[in-house]
């Protein structure tokens, strides 16, 4: 917050509740009032475990929160490692229409189309040849269920995870999930804990990949060098943004990166307080739990 804004110090008033209450309703007035001085941060939230609980329904008071900050002029926008069919609901959800999403990790980059209707198209999108990885993990997970992304969002999955989107996917044999550059693998094995596919990153080594762990035990690999961070980076020049105006929200392994991103330029880096221990110690800030509001919590301050 600037200057301009900071209240007087040195002393401290005494005012009845209702002189209190109007103050607060005027410091909210300003906050959202675009002739008041206020630097425009850019804001990439998580999607599963931050905006959205395990049961897909909403953090409370997250839609408004969301608006809040709108109205304050900053850009609201999402980095998930959701596939873009997966995502398109929530922004639809949050009411929100920002220039860019970032899906998938960080593979891939959707921009919004200018016309009378919200329309994305794939932007920006990072690929790589999976043959070698995908035949160290089989020799390592033959049970596991695995599924591709190609760079035209179409998706090829060897055996259906309940929790998958498959919209605009095709089961295919195991052989043909490499047939193609791809931009990222996604691998789930039955009876598999989280602590397992930590333990199993570390003791195959996974080269010339980036990879994520996620807390409901799934892996997520990507391209070398990217992530999150990689995206939103390009985004943030993109829109000419400051590299220190940036606060970014999350709960796991794969919001690591763009942590480090956001704090190394200066901006904010929130981590939601259920997330694993190593996350919440990568953050510069935690706030409460998807449950109790966390995000709310954050942007409702600003």
């Amino acid at each position: 917050m600037t200057e301009p804004h900071l209240p007087p110090t040195g002393s401290v008033e005494v005012v009845r509740p209702k002189k209190a209450a109007r103050i607060v309703e005027r410091v909210a007035r300003e906050t959202e009032d675009p002739g008041v001085r206020t630097e425009r941060l850019l804001i990439a939230l998580d999607i599963d475990g931050t905006i959205l609980l395990e049961d897909e329904s909403l953090s409370p008071g997250v839609v408004e929160a969301v608006e809040h900050a709108h109205r304050a002029g900053h850009e609201v926008m999402l980095a998930t490692g959701r596939s873009w069919d997966g995502t398109r609901g929530i922004l639809r959800t949050l009411n929100i229409a920002p220039e860019y999403v970032v899906c998938s990790n960080g593979a891939v980059i959707l921009k919004r189309e200018n016309g009378d209707e919200v329309r994305y198209t794939r932007f920006h999108t990072e690929t790589f040849d999976a043959t070698e990885v995908l035949r160290l993990l089989h020799r390592n997970l033959p049970d596991g269920r695995y599924m591709a992304e190609l760079a035209d969002g179409v998706r090829l999955y060897t055996e259906p995870i309940e929790d998958w989107n498959l919209l605009h996917a095709r089961r295919v044999p195991f052989d043909e999930l490499a047939a193609q550059p791809v931009c990222r693998i996604v691998v789930v094995s039955p009876g598999k804990t989280e602590q397992d596919f930590v333990d199993l990153v570390h003791r195959i080594g996974l080269h010339h990949v980036t990879y994520a762990v996620g807390w409901t035990a799934w892996l997520d690999i990507a391209p070398m060098g990217v992530d999150k961070a990689s995206a939103l980076e390009l985004v943030r020049g993109w829109l000419g943004v400051d590299p220190a105006h940036v606060l970014v929200i999350g709960d796991g392994r794969n919001d690591l990166g763009m942590f480090r991103w956001a704090q190394e330029n200066g901006g904010r880096a929130v981590a939601m307080a259920q997330g694993p221990q190593e996350v919440r110690d990568a953050a510069g800030e935690i706030t409460a739990s998807v449950e109790a509001g966390g995000v709310a919590a954050v942007l409702r301050a600003l």
